[in-house]
């Protein structure tokens, strides 16, 4: 089951999450959506719609979003059509036959480090590339009459970025052996231009024509702007700079220098690892083009290998903006949220709990505007979760067909409307989270304890040494027995036991201990496998949390963490204010605690500070830890004095409660929810559906004084 939206993930929702701050910027949002080639916003009071919505899957945007790749690879089981995208229109270049991969890179300077006539040579070195680095690439060519692969790496905008990385390359020991004696060398976008063609078969022949002779040749597509058609040209070579090009000059008269600066799409045939064949196409780092890519027929739709291998509807959209790759899917406005909803919430839900992330989900994209400059939104939680064809189920499918058209509005204006995974029990006011009050979004109670429903329980255990940590309660039996502290004894029933940090299985967290069958275990509490309404984080170290907490501070954490307290909460009982030694944390918003503090699934937490206690001497003095390190003796419960001289310790309150202490600070978290909380509550949601609120009812609910609207 996933359930994450706007819930759960680090980036949307937490500081890098769907900000709202962007509130801020409304009116500039609202000016490029009205100026948007793709965005239909009707004025002030209409109900705003979208024909067509501009995803990013991969993009460069510095300070705001940053999620790149160094090629794209495309492929459709009904073949694909590759053009450059004009203003009027889109003038075709080639085809790509029925799951032909075609791979489009960008045209700067590569790393050359093998040309080889051994295909098997040239695969083991780009798989080794592509498992370092991801962006090796391979071309072929009958080359003076044999076929050469060549091998290369990157593309960079400069040269000098270029011989950085050959330097690292040519150091790699793992490289080294599938190198042999090759001479790996700086290649680049400098080329001779063969002259002009009237078809790209014509140019192809004609690049053949001078590989035979032995020159590195390969057709391009020159595509000026407001062109109806491509014209075909061949260039020649691949230097670094224009002194590259004289020994190519003198191969023969009729060659000239290309001129970069024109629009051109420089076509080559790819080499797979495995063998496999495709076709690549360059593009200048100018961004002075844009390559369009639809699939042929009605059928299927088009793969993106480098976005895990999904397939989406609509067409692509591939330019260099900001000096890397921007890959964007331009689809069906309605046809998106088929994929937004099935990604947001799962298909088995109730129906009116699915049409209100409908609802939400559609109001939401069409707030952002033009949010990311070339494109409406991107595919991540720092928008709202797309996956492509995959996460389209029938039944969210019918959720939006249901409510076509319909959003959420305020004062005449549609809402930002923010969701997350589970609001623990209450959702936040958007003050106690961004620092901004919003009159639609304001603090209420949420059904959101379905999450619990089935997970087991854990115990929380003490071991023979001494640590403790948390086992599943089916791996463990009561022994009937009590400690002199009256704590309850456990017995473990099988062999490899794992003993966990918190009650959850992690892959890629390593347990605490392994413990065989008949362990005899000390019970402290017993409490729900952690999940979306509640959770346990750490314990974390001083020193790991002051990783994580230095630089999303205006000021540096001075000296190691020793204590830390909650300074204030909102009005959902969210962390609004946390102070470190005593001292207040300064962050930008509050939810900036959730990935300061190591990832936290809410700011709706408390603190439990293990290494912190106030301790009665015998001659009536209070000393507390970790401000008093001096020696600290304790009566144990069997009346016994023992020094404390170990890290674990365990203390008995006045209220018969046993609670874990450290000898060293230490800090556990304890919360509950999953996201920012604000908004709506996807468990929420699911929670007043089955109690037989319809969706209209939810969304109200939980966004105030809204109105639902339809155009027309």
């Amino acid at each position: 089951m996933r359930v994450r939206c706007m819930a759960g993930d680090d980036l949307r929702r937490s500081g890098g999450r769907r900000s709202l701050l962007r509130r801020l910027l409304a009116p500039a949002a609202a000016l490029m959506l009205l100026n948007a080639l793709l965005a239909a916003v009707p004025t002030h009071g209409a109900v705003p719609s979208l024909d067509r919505i501009r995803v990013a899957i991969f993009i460069n945007l510095p300070g705001k979003y940053q999620l790149t790749t160094p090629a794209a690879t495309f492929s459709s089981e009904t073949g694909i059509r590759i053009g450059a995208r004009q203003p009027e229109g889109v003038v075709p270049i080639l085809e790509a036959g029925a799951g032909e991969p075609v791979r489009v890179s960008m045209d700067g300077y590569r790393v050359r480090l093998l040309t080889t006539e051994s295909g098997a040579a040239a695969s083991a070195l780009l798989q080794k590339l592509q498992s370092l680095s991801g962006s090796g690439a391979a071309s072929v060519l009958a080359l003076g009459g044999k076929t050469v692969y060549i091998v290369e790496e990157g593309a960079y905008p400069t040269r000098e970025e270029a011989e950085s990385a050959l330097a690292k390359w040519r150091a790699n020991e793992e490289l080294k052996p599938l190198l042999g004696s090759s001479a790996p060398a700086v290649a680049g976008p400098v080329r001779l231009d063969a002259g002009s063609y009237g078809t790209l078969e014509e140019a192809r022949k004609a690049a053949q024509a001078l590989a035979d002779a032995g020159l590195e040749a390969w057709p391009a597509a020159v595509v000026p702007e407001r062109a109806k058609a491509a014209e075909f040209r061949v260039l020649v070579g691949a230097a670094a700079d224009a002194a590259g090009l004289e020994a190519l000059k003198a191969a023969g008269a009729s060659l000239q220098s290309f001129k970069a600066d024109e629009p051109y799409f420089l076509i080559r045939d790819g080499f797979e690892a495995g063998g496999g064949r495709s076709k690549h196409v360059l593009i200048p780092m100018d961004g002075s083009v844009k390559l369009w890519l639809e699939k042929k027929g009605d059928q299927a739709g088009i793969r993106l290998d480098e976005r895990y291998g999904r397939s989406y509807r609509g067409a692509f959209e591939v330019t260099v903006f900001n000096q890397r790759l921007a890959v964007v899917n331009e689809l069906p406005f309605e046809e998106y949220l088929y994929s937004v909803v099935g990604a947001e919430m799962p298909a088995s839900w109730p129906m009116e709990a699915l049409k209100a992330q409908a609802v939400a989900a559609r109001s939401y994209a069409l707030y952002q505007g033009f949010g990311f400059q070339i494109a409406h939104v991107v595919d991540s939680t720092y928008s709202q979760v797309y996956g492509g064809i995959g996460t389209e189920k029938p039944q969210t499918t019918a959720a939006v067909d249901a409510t076509r058209g319909e959003v959420l509005m305020h004062n005449g204006r549609v809402v930002e409307a923010l969701f997350s995974s589970s609001a623990g029990g209450m959702t936040a006011d958007a003050a106690e989270i961004w620092g901004n009050p919003v009159p639609y979004l304001a603090s209420v109670p949420s059904p959101d304890g379905l999450s619990e429903e089935g997970l087991y329980r854990w115990h929380r255990v003490v071991l023979p040494d001494g640590r403790n940590g948390y086992v599943r309660e089916d791996l463990a039996e009561d022994t009937g027995e009590r400690t002199a502290a009256g704590s309850k004894v456990l017995r473990i029933t099988g062999d490899g036991v794992a003993i966990r940090p918190i009650p959850l299985i992690q892959s890629d967290v390593e347990p605490i201990a392994r413990v065989n069958k008949g362990t005899r275990v000390v019970l402290l509490e017993t409490v729900v496998q952690s999940n979306e309404m509640s959770w346990i984080r750490g314990p974390f170290t001083p020193a790991q949390l002051a990783a994580s907490m230095n630089g999303r501070s205006s000021t540096p954490i001075g000296g190691e963490i020793r204590s830390l307290e909650v300074g204030a909460r909102g009005p959902s009982g969210r962390v609004t204010e946390l102070l470190v030694n005593g001292k207040r944390y300064d962050v930008r918003t509050p939810d900036t605690l959730r990935s300061a503090l190591g990832g936290l699934p809410s700011t709706r937490f408390e603190i439990d500070e293990t290494g912190r206690a106030a301790m009665l001497g015998a001659s009536g003095r209070v000393r507390e830890r970790p401000f008093d390190a001096g020696a600290v003796y304790m009566i144990g419960a069997a009346g016994d004095v023992v020094r404390l001289d170990r890290q674990n310790f365990y203390i008995l309150n006045g209220d018969g409660v046993v609670r874990a202490a450290t000898a060293e600070p230490a800090f556990r978290f304890i919360g509950t929810g999953n996201g920012h909380g604000v908004g709506l509550s996807q468990w929420g949601a699911r929670g007043l559906a089955e109690r037989g609120y319809d969706y209209q009812s939810i969304l109200k609910y939980y966004y105030k004084n809204v109105t639902i609207e339809k155009e027309g």
